[in-house]
C-alpha cells in the first residue's frame, strides 16, 4: 500500500475542496457566458495553432462547461495545415487515456464522453505530437494544473517531450497565484483566457520533469 504522508493527505483534501468550487463557480455561468469565452477561447486558441502549424495536434472534446465549447475539435481540425492530424482521446477503463485521429465524427462514450471511432494508437500516441491542448480546472503561474481528479491527464502529459509545447483552456478567473499540487501533478506551458487570450508561463525549478530552458516558446 502507499504510505502518504500527512502533509499529501492534506495536500489532496485541499485539492479536492478548490475543484468542487471551481465547478461549482463553472456550473453558475449562464449559456451566454459560456458561450461568449468559447468564442474568444477558440479565436486565441486557433491563431495559434495556425502560427505553429503543428503536423500533428493532440487536442480534447470540451464537456459541459468546459472552455471552448463542443465545436471545438471541429475548429481544431479546419485551423491545422491540410495534412495534419488532429488526435482525440479515448478515456481507458484504468482512467488512462489511449487516442484516436478525428476524422470529423464522434461516438458517444461512457461519462458523458464523445470520441473517435476510429483505430486507437496506443497511450503513447501523444509524445508524437506537436502541440499539446487540455482541459484543466485551474492553473497556477508555476503552470501545474487542477484536472477533475482521475489523473488522466498527469499521465499523459508525462508521455509528452520537453520540447512540445502543452496548452490549457480556461476561464477568466481560473488562472491562479498558486495552487495545492503532489509528486504526480504535471505542468503545462501556456493557458488560455478568454480575457486575455494565449499567456505563456514560466515553471519553477521546484515543479518537476518536462521543465527545462530547452523547450521550445508557444508564441
Amino acid at each position: 500500500m502507499p504510505d502518504f504522508s500527512d502533509e499529501a493527505e492534506v495536500t489532496a483534501e485541499t485539492k479536492r475542496h478548490t475543484r468542487v468550487e471551481l465547478l461549482a463557480h463553472r456550473r453558475a455561468l449562464t449559456a451566454e457566458q459560456r458561450a461568449d469565452a468559447a468564442g474568444r477561447v477558440v479565436a486565441a486558441l486557433t491563431d495559434l495553432v495556425r502560427r505553429l502549424r503543428p503536423r500533428r495536434l493532440a487536442g480534447y472534446v470540451p464537456v459541459g462547461s468546459e472552455p471552448g465549447g463542443p465545436d471545438l475539435p471541429a475548429v481544431l481540425r479546419a485551423a491545422l495545415p491540410p495534412s495534419a492530424d488532429l488526435l482525440l482521446p479515448v478515456l481507458r477503463p484504468d482512467l488512462d487515456l489511449d487516442w484516436a485521429v478525428y476524422d470529423g465524427a464522434l461516438v458517444a462514450a461512457g461519462r458523458g464522453m464523445r470520441e473517435p471511432g476510429g483505430p486507437r494508437l496506443g497511450v503513447t500516441a501523444i509524445a508524437s505530437a506537436d502541440l499539446v491542448v487540455v482541459p484543466a480546472l485551474a492553473v497556477d503561474r508555476r503552470g501545474l494544473r487542477l484536472g477533475r481528479g482521475g489523473g488522466s491527464y498527469d499521465r499523459a502529459l508525462a508521455r509528452v517531450p520537453a520540447t512540445v509545447p502543452t496548452v490549457a483552456l480556461l476561464h477568466d478567473g481560473e488562472l491562479v497565484g498558486s495552487l495545492p499540487a503532489l509528486p504526480h501533478d504535471r505542468p503545462v506551458r501556456a493557458v488560455v483566457t478568454p480575457a486575455s487570450g494565449v499567456i505563456e508561463l514560466s515553471p519553477g525549478p521546484d515543479v518537476g520533469p518536462g521543465t527545462s530552458a530547452g523547450r521550445t516558446r508557444v508564441r
